[in-house]
């Protein structure tokens, strides 16, 4: 590459940068108003109440295990340790593969899209459960369950 071609592409690059800040500059948001505020916190808390639901029903798996049945708040999840390498998946994951990861394999039951409001939901509930810990990403803190002795989904002398 000569040295004109490399100045016109470097001045388009420049050009591009410099529109692009200018572009984010004008579409910065305005301050919340406070009946904004409530509406988003409201919305939030109906994703930490479903995300509740979802994690202690037992419906999302085919066996009648839920999330808490091995953790039994959602926070046992160490959601402010994500994303880490995780050898039940044979990577670095996140938390919402992880949650996937549980609800096919030890709760029988089919994934959920890594986008749905039902995964938004649960990972809003594990998160909110542990809000106030830091935030430590690859953080080895594995929590011995608390699991529950009896009930829907508890193996049996029978098997089920």
């Amino acid at each position: 590459m000569n040295g004109k071609t490399f100045g016109i592409k470097a001045g388009v690059i420049a050009s591009s940068v410099v529109l692009a800040l200018l572009a984010a500059t004008a579409q910065a948001k305005e301050p919340r108003t406070p009946v904004q505020a409530e509406d988003e916190w409201n919305a939030l808390m109906a994703a930490v109440k479903k995300g509740d639901d979802l994690w202690h029903n037992g419906k999302l798996g085919t066996n009648g295990l839920a999330c808490g049945n091995c953790h039994p708040d959602g926070s046992a999840s160490n959601p402010h340790t994500w994303p880490k390498f995780q050898t039940n998946l044979g990577k670095v994951g996140t938390l919402r593969e992880m949650i996937n990861w549980c609800i096919a394999v030890p709760m029988q039951g089919k994934p959920l899209p890594l986008d749905s409001d039902d995964m938004i939901a649960m990972e809003a509930y594990a998160t909110y459960t542990h809000r106030g810990v830091a935030i430590a990403p690859a953080k080895d803190e594995q929590h011995g369950a608390v699991p529950v002795v009896s009930g829907p989904g508890y193996p049996t002398a029978g098997g089920h």
